[in-house]
């Protein structure tokens, strides 16, 4: 995904188990190989690290542009 991976949309490079097809191969995206996971993000389990990405991708979503023809505020 040359242009990045829009929040709410699967990587391309996820394999049909969710793994990734790139790690550890040079094209894998910085923002990808510099994720540190640790106990608190992976959890018990899988479901509970799903989750916990999904959060993170919720929070660092970008603000959607205003609706055209609004006025903005100043």
């Amino acid at each position: 995904m040359p242009a990045g991976k829009p929040a709410g949309m699967r990587c391309v490079q996820l394999d049909e188990a969710q793994r990734c097809r790139i790690f550890g191969h040079p094209d894998r995206p910085a923002v990808c190989a510099s994720l540190q996971p640790e106990p608190a993000m992976c959890g018990p389990d899988r479901s509970h690290a799903l989750l916990y990405l999904g959060r993170m991708e919720a929070a660092t979503r970008p603000a959607p542009p205003p609706a055209a023809g609004s006025a903005a505020s100043g």
